[in-house]
């Protein structure tokens, strides 16, 4: 093998290795993010793994899962759950749902105890000052 291409094959050797340690760089920093909560975005991204933003934008995989995680979260509020820890739209339909049941529960339950309050005091007036009380409707 000529010195030549030696150097190429060496030179070609280096290269993936810094692709790769890059690679690793950028899904540690992507993941380590995410779990966090924080705002994710190819700056942020590139930043965190010492990348550049160009280069992530190059790398098909690494830009669909920040384009993703990106899309997950409104721009306003970042939860600070990872996505895979996050409630689905259905999930939270079914906790509402549970919700409202409950509250129909409580409103109901509130309503049987002031009737029943009104009559103990209704009793209590009745007897405290001998006159009785008419009988509520129902």
């Amino acid at each position: 093998m000529s010195d030549r291409a030696e150097r190429a094959r060496v030179l070609a050797a280096a290269a993936r290795r810094r692709h790769d340690d890059a690679r690793r760089r950028a899904i540690e920093a992507l993941r380590r993010l995410d779990g966090a909560g924080m705002p994710i975005s190819f700056s942020a991204v590139a930043v965190a793994a010492g990348v550049s933003r160009a280069w992530l934008y190059r790398q098909a995989d690494l830009r669909s899962q920040i384009d993703i995680l990106r899309r997950s979260v409104p721009h306003a509020a970042h939860p600070a759950r990872p996505l895979a820890e996050r409630a689905s739209h259905d999930s939270l339909r079914e906790r509402l749902e549970a919700l409202r049941a409950r509250e129909e529960e409580l409103v109901a339950e509130n309503a049987r105890l002031r009737d029943a309050l009104a009559r103990k005091l209704g009793q209590r007036r009745e007897a405290a000052s001998g006159v009785e009380a008419p009988t509520p409707r129902r």
